[in-house]
């Protein structure tokens, strides 16, 4: 499942000496997790292997985003790291008076790293289904609130229609398109060889790019993936996971890492 670690220092705090491990967004989410793992003594190896390409109706998302600026929202959604990347790129401004809902922690780290707040990420369930569950009582039961719903072209409109089901002034507007990003040849060729420790996976669509580039991914890789809902999308295209953090966090996907590393050891 791993390779063998390089003469690793367990007592320094640096489990993964040794190991190289891909990361497969940039930006302040992969920048974060790059230094993370450098806190423990890996070499990152950041290759964006996902971006988002502009909507096809970018006359709306400007100007949901200036209502949104204006204080027109009550709630803003937000279901991927890759809307947080859309909101710097505008360098979209949240008022204070207007609420973050994240679906996920990853989001919510990448809003975060953004310079942006969350105020409700799903507990258990990091899924549209699983904000929806929480919506209620994080609102307290309030209805008619204008909530401003960013999502992808190809995501499923689950979170705006129950938002509307249940009462609220709900405008979705899509924010992006998902298109893959070509590895460097060096990283392809280094993934393919062995030469690369772990693989991080953190979405569906990163998971399909994974497999698409650099699969297949050599046994002696550790495929690490960030919660169930990720590994069920990587078993959909064929990729292997070897091991899926226990709280759907950066930070517990690398410890799924430092933990198969010293098991391995």
């Amino acid at each position: 499942m791993t390779g063998a670690i390089n003469l690793p220092d367990f007592a320094d705090g640096k489990p993964l000496t040794g190991w190289r491990v891909l990361v497969p967004r940039g930006g302040p989410w992969g920048d974060s997790v790059a230094a993370s793992l450098r806190a423990r003594g890996a070499s990152p190896v950041i290759a964006p292997m996902i971006n988002f390409a502009p909507t096809d109706d970018q006359p709306a998302l400007e100007a949901a985003l200036t209502k949104l600026a204006e204080g027109q929202f009550d709630w803003v959604t937000v279901t991927s790291a890759t809307t947080v990347d859309v909101l710097s790129t505008y360098n979209a401004v949240i008022p204070a008076t207007t609420k973050v809902a994240a679906v996920g922690e990853t989001t919510a780290a990448a809003l975060v790293a953004a310079g942006y707040k969350a105020d409700i990420v799903p507990s258990e369930d990091n899924s549209a289904k699983g904000l929806l569950e929480e919506w209620e009582a994080a609102t307290e039961g309030a209805r008619g609130l204008r909530v401003l719903a960013l999502r992808s072209a190809i995501a499923k409109q689950v979170l705006s229609i129950g938002l509307a089901e249940a009462g609220h002034h709900v405008e979705a507007v899509v924010a992006y398109r998902t298109v893959g990003v070509p590895a460097a040849q060096k990283v392809v060729d280094d993934v393919r060889a062995g030469r690369v420790q772990a693989v991080l996976v953190t979405s569906g669509s990163v998971a399909e790019q994974v497999q698409q580039q650099l699969g297949p991914i050599p046994e002696s890789t550790l495929v690490a993936a960030i919660g169930p809902q990720t590994q069920k999308d990587a078993a959909a295209v064929g990729l292997r996971v070897d091991v899926v953090a226990d709280e759907r966090t950066a930070e517990s996907l690398i410890d799924a890492v430092v933990n198969a590393a010293l098991a391995s050891a």
